[in-house]
Order: structure tokens, then C-alpha cells, then sequence
């Protein structure tokens, strides 16, 4: 085989066509023969037996029937007309029905000529019938190279209609595997080969489409998985490699006053151990001459800001800026106050810059930025700006990084002449799987540890029913001096949604809790900054004891003597939601819980994410159990579409096969860096065809 021949565009595959290749494109993604091959089937049906029409079943199963057409027959519907046609065998006859592409039907198959027709049937008035069968002339049927299991393969309704069908696909499948005599070029090491036991390339490939037992079948997924993601860890891993070696960072040689002062005579509680480690990690890479491009991940209140601040404080120590952004201006506001009152007896120079900052205000701080006069900026978006110039940056934070798109988090590094020690930090714990896949590239330091004498929070479910009783709890705390949260999805009441509203619920809650006894905070996405924050300040201060809020208040609000969180219609909200909202309680020292409402109608995921809510305060199990139900594009938002665009793999279902295939892909490097072994020229060349970093020792010293 040619080494370009897979390269070759789809256009030009005998059975293919301009035609039909722009619809392969438009909706397959297929450009090219190797595209067609890295097609993989859905799954696969067994077309070992044939049934006769008198003995059809009223069952939903697939099954494939020999016989003719003996006449086609228009017939009008409420809208449009469908086709049908006669088809027979010796025992008797049934009906093959088409909604749609009724034109190329009519002219491309032919009467009184034998069919094996292939799908679903429906029995009505004990006839029987098939609706859009996959329909092969016997004769090819005989010919072709098939198998016990026939693979089904992606398709789209345009496809169908156009007559781009399953066994189309699988015809233009066998052309390659002609035309190649099914030999392709070997991708792994026979290190690899031999230690896996994997079968070859080409075994892979032709027992994927065609497979000659369901033995053979599983050692081909298990090899071309294995394939898929040791390619995206080896990626990542050299993307690592090549980023220490080629881009330089600003090496903070010392720990100096700032950091000690605080840590000997102003640390407002003792370290926890993970603290400690993950703290040396960081100190190691802004020790180092490399940019540190670490992520920071930590469950719900395990103290990432306090290794946040204590970062920054190596930074300034050694004549450096830093800056820290939040995706929201309420979460910039709650770094803001933290780090002030952090920083009150070290005299550093803090300063916040939103949407909403003054004219006025931003001048002077883009005026002391300049000078250096300013050391630590907190904001938003905002520091992105162009007009936003730092004397010398050294370290930037980046918090809930999800939320940040790739071109915007790169307008940071350009913000001094080299990059500046980047930090990433979530508090959406990320599963270990999903973090390898997407955050394979960035060093990882976990916080798996809560401060000392934090009390588990109590999480219940309770139905709409048990609301009364629900309101008595919340008179009980208040009398013990607690402050409470009512969090709604909606702010006004949705037609389309039977979801409680904030608004309703305000008026609720202050009929049961009524002035002056009570008094109730409201805030809202809607609402002025300005009344935000008035609203939000009355709530700190402890002159309100209900706040009832739309999800806002998911990140940024630390109130240590607010000990309940109501969320209403709480089926509505995903699981690390649901983790987030209930981290803003349980930071005092008093025993606080977590109510979740839903009424009686849920479905099984929401059932799922309610029961782990109640069982677990484990933000890795939940983020576990979310990847499970969701599926990492959901969880990693649009930011990370495309770096999880599997063909066969799946990281949930094949967490074991990535083990093994990151473990290699570490083994591999460590031993051989730039893949120059003879052994190893197999890796190098599909890596080159995969990576943009084509000469890794180029890169790689």
C-alpha cells in the first residue's frame, strides 16, 4: 500500500462519487479514505439466519427476509404520501414501507428480482410490514465479505433519505480493504504488541468491520482503544515535556519576608497536610527555570485560596506582580475581601478591577499596574483588556478556568515579556480520568484533605409535601441565631417549565416569615451590582436571616453563620451544581445541612443525582457519578469541545485501558524522550502524522 493512499479524498473510492462524498463530509466528517476506516460501527447484528414471512413474530427484533418485489403502490396520508411495495417469498407476502427518498427507491430497485431485505417489522391486522428496510440484491449479499456479526455504522436522517445506507457504507468499507489487500501501516512498538498481546493493525481494522468471531471482534477494540488514547496521552505528555524545556519561566529564588511574616505570625489556622504538599509542588515549580502551568483542584472549602494567596506572596517576594481571575464579578468581589483581610498587617498593595469599576478608578489602577506600585490585581474579564498593562508579571491565577475560553486564558501569558508562573484552580473536582484526557499536559496538584473540626453537612431529600414541616426547621435554626439560603432555578415563572420561581417564593417565605420578626435578603443575575451588593452586605451583617437567590450565589458567598441551604426544584439542577450551592454552607463551626425539594415527578438521573447528594459530601465521587450520567463534553463545557473527539474509546467505560495506556505512553518517553529508537519508529511516524510538534527533539532537549 502506498503510505499516502489513506490520504486519498473520498471523492475518488470506486461507489463513491462527488455526490455522495459531499454528503459524507457534511455529515460524517469524512474527507479522506482514512477518515472511512476510522469510521467505526455503532454496533454490530447477527445475520447467520434468514425468516420466511409466514413465520414472522409480533416482536421489535431486527431480522432479514429473502424475496421480490412484485409491485409498488402509492398511498396518500394526512401529509404527503408514503411508498409501499409488495414483497414475497414462497410462504407468503408482507409490505416494505418508505416515508421518505421515495424517488431513488422507485428508480433503483427493481421488480420480480431477489432481495434480502434487513430491518424491523410491525404486525397490524396480522400483516406484516417493514419501514425502511436495508435492502441488498442476493446475489451481492452472497458475494460480499461478511460475517456472522454485520456492523452498524453512524448515520443521519439526510443519509437515509438520500440513500447513503448502512450496507452502502459497508460496500464502500470493502472497496478499501480490496484495493489495500487489508494490509496497514503498524502504529505500535512490537514492545507494545508483545507486552499487550495486542493483535496487529491490520487484524484490528478488518476484525472491526468484518469480524470473524466476537473474540476476534473484542480483541479489535481493545487494541484500536488502547491506540486512540495512548496517542492522546502521548500528545499531552510531550506538550508537557516541550513546554519545560522551550518556554522559560521567571525563576522566584527565594522565599522571602512576605511569605514568612504571614506564615510565622499571621496564618489564621494551621495547614493541612495536603496544604503543606501542594504548597512544595508549587514552591518547586517557580523555583525551577521552566513556567509552571500547574491545576489546582480541591473539593468545596478545602482551602485552595489560602495557597492561592500564599503563591502570590512568593511572587512579591521576589519583585514580581500577580494577578488572580474569577469568571464572575461576584466571585472577584469574595477574592477581593478574602485576600484584604489576609493581607491587612503585611502591607501589600490590592486593588479589584470588574465590568463595573469607575472610570476614574480603573486610571489610577492602570497607572499604579504600570508603575509596580500596584502588586496584586483581583478581577474579571476585565484584565484582559488591552489598556490593562502590568510592570512586571510573575504569577496569574486563573479560578473556575472551565469558564475561560483557550484564547482568552493565552491573552494572560502576553501580558509581560515571558509568560508569567500560571495557576489554574477549580473547585469542581474533576475525575481522574477525564482530568488525564483533557488536563494530561498540565501538572496536577490535589487538596484531598478539609480542614480539622469542619463538620460533615447533612444532606435530605424532601417532596413538596413535607414543605410545613421544612419551615418549622428553618424557625428553629433562626432562633439559634443561624441565617438560612433558598436558592430557586428560575427567577419568574416559566410556561414551559414546572420549576419553582424566585419570585413566588419570595412572596412565600415572607407571608410564613413575615416583618418585622423576619427579615429577607432577594438577590438575583438581574438585578444592579449596586443592589447586589447591598442585598448580599445585609446578609453578611447578619441583619437578614432568609436569602433567597437564583444560583448567583454558587460561588463567592462565604457566610460562616449561615447553616441551611433550601434548593427548590432541585431535580433541576446537575450534580456539581448541587455540590457548589451546598458549600456555601457548613463553613462555621455549627452543624449545617442541606435540603433538597423536588416534587414526586423525576427521572432516573435525577433520582441518581439526589441519592448521591444524600449519601456523599465527596466532591470526587460526585464529579465521578456526574462523568457517568452526563459524559465528559457536558462536564467540560464548549472550552474542551473537540479535545475528547473519540472514534472508539470511551474514557468512562475504558477508565482501565487509559491506565495502561498513559502508564506506557510515560514509559515509553522516559526511556527513549524523542522516540529515535528503532524500535520506537512506528510511535514517531503516527505521532508526527498526529501532532503539530513534528521534530520533538527540536523541541526537547
Amino acid at each position: 500500500m502506498k503510505s499516502n493512499y489513506l490520504q486519498t479524498p473520498i471523492d475518488y473510492l470506486k461507489g463513491v462519487g462527488p455526490n455522495r462524498a459531499n454528503l459524507l463530509r457534511k455529515e460524517l466528517g469524512i474527507h479522506t479514505y482514512q477518515d472511512l476506516i476510522n469510521l467505526f460501527p455503532n454496533r454490530y447484528i447477527d445475520r447467520t439466519q434468514y425468516y420466511k414471512i409466514k413465520g414472522l413474530q409480533p416482536n421489535t427484533a431486527e431480522i432479514q427476509v429473502i424475496g421480490k418485489i412484485t409491485k409498488f403502490t402509492e398511498v396518500a396520508q394526512k401529509r404527503g404520501k408514503r411508498l409501499v411495495a409488495t414483497f414475497v417469498d414462497d410462504t407468503g407476502a408482507m409490505e416494505l414501507v418508505w416515508f421518505r427518498g421515495q424517488k431513488w427507491i422507485r428508480e433503483n430497485l427493481k421488480l420480480n428480482t431477489k432481495y434480502v431485505a434487513f430491518g424491523k417489522t410491525n404486525a397490524f391486522g396480522g400483516k406484516y410490514s417493514m419501514p425502511h428496510p436495508d435492502l441488498e440484491p442476493l446475489e451481492e449479499h452472497e458475494k460480499n465479505m461478511r460475517s456472522a456479526m454485520q456492523p452498524v455504522y453512524p448515520s443521519t436522517e439526510k443519509l437515509s433519505n438520500k440513500g447513503v445506507s448502512n450496507r452502502m457504507i459497508s460496500k464502500i468499507m470493502q472497496q478499501i480493504f480490496i484495493d489495500t489487500n487489508g494490509r496497514f501501516v503498524e502504529t505500535l512498538s512490537q514492545n507494545i504488541l508483545s507486552e499487550l498481546k495486542l493483535i496487529s493493525k491490520s487484524e484490528a481494522l478488518f476484525n472491526i468491520h468484518f469480524p470473524k468471531s466476537q473474540e476476534l471482534l473484542s480483541k479489535a477494540q481493545f487494541r484500536l482503544k488502547f491506540e486512540e488514547l495512548f496517542y492522546i496521552q502521548l500528545q499531552l505528555i510531550i506538550k508537557n515535556l516541550i513546554h519545560k524545556s522551550k518556554i522559560k519561566g521567571f525563576p522566584f529564588d527565594k522565599v522571602g519576608t512576605y511569605f514568612n511574616t504571614f506564615f510565622k505570625d499571621h496564618l489564621p489556622f494551621d495547614l493541612t497536610g495536603a496544604q503543606k504538599r501542594v504548597l512544595k509542588e508549587i514552591r518547586a515549580d517557580l523555583g525551577s527555570n521552566a513556567q509552571m502551568n500547574r491545576l489546582l483542584q480541591g473539593d468545596v472549602g478545602s482551602g485552595k485560596t489560602i495557597v492561592a494567596f500564599m503563591s502570590t506572596l512568593m511572587a512579591l517576594d521576589n519583585g514580581f506582580q500577580a494577578c488572580l481571575m474569577a469568571p464572575t464579578e461576584i466571585l472577584s468581589v469574595q477574592h477581593y475581601n478574602g485576600l484584604l483581610e489576609l493581607s491587612k498587617d503585611l502591607n501589600i498593595s490590592i486593588e479589584i478591577l470588574t465590568g463595573s469599576t469607575k472610570t476614574s478608578k480603573r486610571k489610577i489602577i492602570h497607572e499604579k499596574l504600570e508603575s509596580g506600585e500596584l502588586q496584586l490585581l483581583i478581577g474579571t474579564h476585565a484584565l484582559l483588556e488591552d489598556k490593562v498593562k502590568f510592570k512586571n508579571l510573575g504569577l496569574a491565577i486563573i479560578d473556575e478556568q472551565h469558564r475561560f475560553g483557550v484564547a482568552q486564558r493565552s491573552k494572560l501569558w502576553h501580558k509581560n515579556t515571558s509568560p508569567p508562573h500560571v495557576l489554574v484552580m477549580t473547585a469542581t473536582p474533576i475525575p481522574r480520568t477525564l482530568a488525564m484526557s483533557v488536563y494530561g499536559d498540565l501538572d496536577i496538584s490535589i487538596i484531598d484533605e478539609l480542614p480539622p473540626g469542619r463538620k460533615s453537612i447533612k444532606t435530605v431529600h424532601r417532596y413538596d409535601k413535607n414543605r410545613l414541616n421544612v419551615f418549622r426547621f428553618i424557625r428553629d435554626e433562626i432562633k439559634l441565631g443561624r441565617q438560612v439560603y433558598v436558592v430557586y432555578p428560575l427567577i419568574k415563572e416559566n410556561e414551559k417549565m414546572d420549576y419553582k420561581d424566585l419570585m413566588d417564593g419570595h412572596e412565600s417565605l415572607s407571608r410564613d416569615f413575615p416583618m418585622p420578626e423576619y427579615q429577607i435578603s432577594i438577590v438575583h443575575g438581574k438585578m444592579k451590582p449596586a443592589d447586589k451588593e447591598y442585598e448580599m452586605q445585609r446578609f453578611i451583617k447578619g441583619e437578614t436571616q432568609i436569602m433567597v437567590a437564583t444560583t448567583v450565589i454558587e460561588v463567592g458567598v462565604n457566610v460562616p453563620n449561615a447553616s441551611v441551604m433550601i434548593i427548590e426544584s432541585a431535580e433541576r439542577f446537575g450534580l456539581s451544581q448541587l455540590h457548589q450551592l451546598r458549600g456555601r454552607v457548613g463553613r462555621g463551626a455549627e452543624q449545617s445541612y442541606c435540603i433538597l425539594m423536588t416534587g414526586y415527578k423525576l427521572s432516573q438521573d435525577s433520582k441518581k443525582r439526589l441519592e448521591t447528594m444524600v449519601k456523599t459530601n465527596d466532591g470526587f465521587e460526585i464529579a465521578e457519578v456526574d462523568l457517568r450520567l452526563r459524559g465528559p463534553g457536558d462536564i467540560m463545557g464548549t472550552q474542551q469541545s473537540g479535545v475528547l473527539n473519540l472514534k472508539i474509546a470511551d474514557i468512562i467505560k475504558d477508565n482501565d485501558i487509559l491506565q495502561h495506556a498513559r502508564y506506557h505512553a510515560k514509559n515509553i518517553l522516559n526511556k527513549d524522550k524523542s522516540l529515535s529508537t528503532p524500535e520506537n519508529l512506528p510511535i514517531l511516524n503516527t505521532y508526527k502524522s498526529l501532532s503539530k510538534y513534528k521534530n520533538i527533539w527540536n523541541y526537547i532537549s
